[in-house]
């Protein structure tokens, strides 16, 4: 088991629940697992998060960079401060640059330069790096969390929503 991203729909109502129990850790929780029921707009990219930020920025998920559409699709705009998982939310504002982004992303192009060996230096979640006979398993993983993502994202801009990320 490890820290597995999702991601969903989240309605106006459910974003505005989500800042009024932002202090609120357990009932947050519950909310966010309550949520993934009632909405079926989701997807799950596993543990490829951390490397999917890496291939599309060139920096980790723990290096600050301030309105980068790429690392917010992946780590959402805003995260709640003082709860133990990570939860983040993006506002419907910054869908669209995030959707465009992503379909102005050449993931093949990034992939071609893709190295195990700069994940492992960049400290990537999760641990992987050394299984370099995996690489284009990794690869192909990589890839398959960024179309999804891809569509994801316009699907969400279509509806006009806004998304709730969970890493835990």
């Amino acid at each position: 088991m490890g820290m597995i991203a999702n991601y969903q729909y989240l309605p106006d109502n459910g974003l505005e629940q989500i800042k009024a129990l932002s202090n609120q850790e357990d009932d947050l929780l519950d909310f966010a697992e309550d949520s993934v029921d009632t909405h079926d707009i989701l997807i799950d990219i596993d543990k490829m998060w951390d490397v999917l930020v890496f291939v599309m920025t060139g920096f980790s998920s723990s290096e600050f960079m301030d309105d980068d559409p790429l690392r917010e699709a992946v780590l959402g705009v805003t995260p709640l401060e003082d709860v133990s998982e990570y939860i983040a939310y993006t506002e419907k504002s910054r869908i669209a640059a995030i959707s465009q982004a992503l379909e102005e992303f050449d993931m093949d192009k990034a992939l071609k330069d893709f190295s195990m060996e700069a994940c492992k230096k960049a400290d990537l979640y999760p641990n992987i790096w050394d299984y370099l006979e995996e690489e284009e398993e990794i690869k192909d993983e990589i890839r398959i969390s960024f179309v999804n993502m891809k569509k994801f994202y316009k699907q969400i801009l279509e509806l006009n929503g806004n998304v709730l990320v969970t890493i835990c």
